[in-house]
């Protein structure tokens, strides 16, 4: 019969300090193996209430674990970003963080009803249709910190973001202080005009005047090479004929935009009547009408166009002829033109005439043999 070892505990000092080894988790070993007299089972009242040892992991165990949560978190993290990168996440902005001017606007007129209507379906239902932004990168820096003030730019949406704007200036509910809205991913400005221009084509329809500004914005901007590029890229949809309304409705902007009130109001066949009279004896007539009446009403301004756009009187002619015609330019210039017997005589005066205007006159002139 085997004799039994008898173990004592150790004793301080019995053996010389060392450095404590680093705790690692282990597989319990069974006491046959160790020589060890296994634990007496407790027993009596107290038995059930003592403690029992907590489970032994084993590392292999531990290890798969944390494994599969970090290939989680890391599926999730890349389906987040793949939303983000192709358009697909839908987020809540701070009104005051989105940019409107982000990009020239296409529409001009905004319906006082329509915006009504629009109020009061947000208000019943919230906002069921999210608008478009995107991600500004350094516009808009704040003075203080040099922090985007408003990092986000406004593609489509505008209508949803001024009635927001308007419910939550009328009732302080912080339930119209965010804008829902996709993220789009940052790319040229070419593309987020056309995705505005196609949004709000197939949405209200854009009048000839909206069309045409927003062709000489964007190229103003040098978003696109030219008016023309511009006219092509942002209607390649659009007819030939269409594209070639718009070009003309171009000089209208050009010519009187600053100084009309309602231009989304022009029709198709009064706006190419105005732009035949551009073209025959420029806008300086049509431009001094403007200044003069300043027409309050859209219907007033409609029927001024129409009168300017009429082909004038014989009578009207010769008597416009027999006095000079007077223009005023810029920094005070004037310039009076006078036509008679086949000869054109031009006279400037004015506080802002110099030598150097002068000269700049004088190489224009001697530019055209050129």
């Amino acid at each position: 019969m085997a004799r039994r070892r008898r173990l004592t505990p150790a004793q301080p000092g019995h053996a010389a300090p060392t450095a404590a080894p680093e705790a690692k988790t282990a597989l319990p070993v069974p006491a046959a193996l160790t020589g060890a007299e296994p634990a007496p089972a407790s027993s009596g009242p107290g038995a059930a209430l003592a403690p029992r040892a907590a489970p032994v992991i084993p590392p292999i165990a531990q290890v798969s674990g944390q494994s599969a949560e970090a290939a989680a978190l890391r599926d999730v993290t890349a389906g987040i970003e793949a939303a983000r990168a192709t358009g697909r996440m839908v987020i809540d902005v701070p009104l005051g963080d989105v940019s409107q001017g982000y990009l020239a606007r296409d529409r001009i007129a905004l319906d006082a009803g329509e915006i009504a209507a629009l109020k009061s379906s947000i208000a019943a239902h919230g906002q069921r249709t999210p608008a478009e932004i995107t991600p500004l990168h350094g516009a808009g820096r704040d003075e203080r910190d040099g922090a985007p003030a408003q990092p986000w730019g406004l593609i489509a949406g505008w209508r949803r973001l001024r009635a927001l704007s308007e419910l939550y200036e009328e009732t302080g509910d912080v339930r119209y202080s965010t804008l829902r809205a996709l993220v789009r991913p940052p790319e040229e400005a070419a593309q987020s005009y056309v995705a505005m221009v196609e949004e709000n084509e197939i949405r209200v329809g854009l009048s000839y005047y909206e069309r045409a500004r927003v062709v000489a914005e964007a190229a103003a901007r040098g978003v696109f090479a030219d008016q023309s590029a511009a006219l092509r890229t942002l209607f390649a949809t659009a007819s030939r004929a269409k594209r070639s309304k718009i070009g003309s409705f171009i000089d209208i902007h050009e010519a009187l935009g600053d100084l009309l009130h309602f231009p989304a109001e022009i029709p198709e066949r009064l706006g190419l009547a105005l732009v035949s009279r551009l073209r025959l004896e420029g806008r300086r007539r049509l431009r001094a009408a403007l200044c003069d009446a300043r027409p309050a009403t859209a219907a007033a301004e409609l029927a001024l166009l129409e009168k300017l756009a009429r082909p004038p009187r014989l009578t009207d002619a010769v008597s416009r002829a027999k006095q000079p015609a007077r223009e005023v330019l810029r920094d005070g210039i004037e310039m009076r033109i006078k036509r008679a017997g086949g000869r054109i005589s031009a006279t400037l005066s004015g506080p802002g005439l110099d030598d150097e205007t002068l000269e700049a006159v004088r190489q224009i002139i001697s530019g055209r043999d050129r």
